[in-house]
């Protein structure tokens, strides 16, 4: 996946607050992004939906045969190994099987984890759901009894003839708790952006005790919290601690020299 600085749109929100008095809409609407930044970045990097457009490559049968030898006219490729026994074998390659599977599956790998699949046009021709189905991790198998494309010209643009091109969605879901943790944000960040507010972006960051006519405060050290990755706020710290409670900072990902990374246009 191409790198992504923040979240695709503003998440949704609930606000459990009344909007400060004099803030305009595109105020609230910059500060619901700036907490959903936050909290994307906290939580992981791993929040959609987000829309993108792929043009895989399939994984081919016979692509990861290294060393391999004819053993007779007509009987393909064969691929020497060692037996749960220890003793050599030679596995043939015709005929190729996928995991758990009679028969080899047509399918395609594609970065996720996919929310939902958009289109799949294949020689300008949109495909019917029917046609396909998402495996997990990330695997779009052909069901219809076709196999996706070997290659494709990559140099004749998206929905023509010769090209493959799949779009869908990936990151996963906002529930409630994600809404109502983005919305507490939104709300501090609101009241202290806003005309003599004493919160959010103008708290005082210096002070952690105060005294005054008697009374002794000892405020939490803001960057102690920020640093463990929190923001201070129970409904949003809550959230973060349940979703990531090991701190990612980004999705992890295994690479594997048996699927193609597929290609997405950048530019223009």
């Amino acid at each position: 996946m191409a790198l992504q600085i923040g979240p695709c749109s503003a998440w949704p929100t609930e606000l459990c607050c009344d909007i400060p008095e004099g803030m305009e809409e595109e105020a609230v609407e910059r500060w619901t992004r700036v907490a959903s930044t936050i909290l994307w970045g906290l939580s992981g990097r791993r929040w959609g939906p987000c829309p993108v457009t792929v043009r895989p490559c399939r994984r081919s049968c016979l692509e990861s045969t290294v060393v391999s030898f004819q053993a007779g006219a007509g009987t393909g490729p064969w691929i020497p190994y060692i037996g749960v026994d220890g003793a050599w074998r030679n596995a043939s390659t015709c005929g190729c099987k996928s995991d758990c599977s009679c028969g080899e599956l047509c399918e395609v790998y594609l970065p996720g984890p996919v929310y939902d699949i958009v289109s799949v046009d294949v020689d300008g021709e949109v495909l019917v759901p029917e046609a396909y189905r998402v495996d997990a991790p990330g695997k779009l198998v052909r069901t219809d009894g076709e196999c996706w494309p070997d290659c494709q010209d990559m140099a004749a643009p998206p929905g023509e003839s010769g090209t493959f091109t799949v779009t869908y969605r990936w990151g996963l879901p906002l529930d409630a708790a994600a809404i109502a943790a983005v919305s507490e944000l939104t709300c501090h960040l609101m009241k202290g952006c806003a005309p003599g507010g004493s919160c959010g972006c103008k708290a005082n960051r210096n002070v952690t005790r105060m005294v005054r006519q008697g009374v002794e405060m000892e405020l939490p050290d803001p960057t102690l919290i920020y640093s463990e990755g929190r923001t201070g706020l129970p409904m949003a710290d809550m959230w973060l601690a349940m979703v990531n409670p090991y701190r990612l900072t980004s999705p992890s990902r295994v690479y594997s020299p048996d699927f193609k990374r597929p290609r997405m246009q950048q530019w223009p």
